[in-house]
């Protein structure tokens, strides 16, 4: 709560600045301008938000799941998690600068990305390597469900962000095959 009153305040004292200076206390448009229309826009840009999280909390999981790895295959697993982190956090940057190229603010903070992801949680401590596989099979099924259904969102509103969507999914449900051929 005290955050947002020092948002308000912030707020309130630019509005008070403006009207003495005879400024305007409108807020600024945005200085990327977007190939899309509003509408197109603010549905992409909802997609686009909500895949960054996703991805970003993907890697987050990946990260936490690589330093507490255990067990008779730690170190395959230990590697295969390092290159799911590279993939998930190259992926989030592309989802990230696609939203701003369609003049989209993204937000990857961590609030955000705690408040917003349908990535299931990690617990900390050690985890053997079978569960650690288990959990990323999930996790990923999770973020490739979410990127379906974006990526049908998005065959009216643009369809560049849906090419990239596709080219992430297509990636991950690879990833996904792999890590569920060691369940079986």
């Amino acid at each position: 709560m005290a955050e947002k009153s020092t948002t308000k305040s912030k707020s309130t004292a630019k509005k008070d600045t403006a009207k003495k200076s005879g400024k305007s206390a409108k807020k600024a448009d945005s200085p990327i301008t977007s190939p899309l229309s509003a509408s197109e826009r603010d549905i992409t840009g909802g997609v686009l938000q909500d895949t960054l999280v996703d991805l970003i909390d993907l890697h987050l999981v990946a990260k936490q799941a690589h330093w507490n790895v255990v067990g008779r295959f730690f170190r395959d697993v230990h590697l295969q998690l390092d290159e799911l982190v590279a993939s998930a956090r190259g992926y989030a940057d592309d989802v990230a600068e696609r939203a701003v190229a369609i003049g989209v603010s993204p937000d990857g903070r961590a609030a955000t990305v705690a408040k917003g992801s349908d990535v299931p949680a990690f617990e900390p401590d050690w985890h053997g390597d079978q569960q650690v596989v288990e959990a990323i099979v999930t996790a990923l099924g999770e973020v490739i469900a979410g990127l379906r259904k974006r990526i049908d969102e998005t065959d009216k509103t643009d369809l560049v962000t849906q090419d990239l969507l596709i080219a992430i999914a297509a990636d991950l449900e690879k990833s996904h095959w792999m890590w569920q051929a060691q369940l079986a």
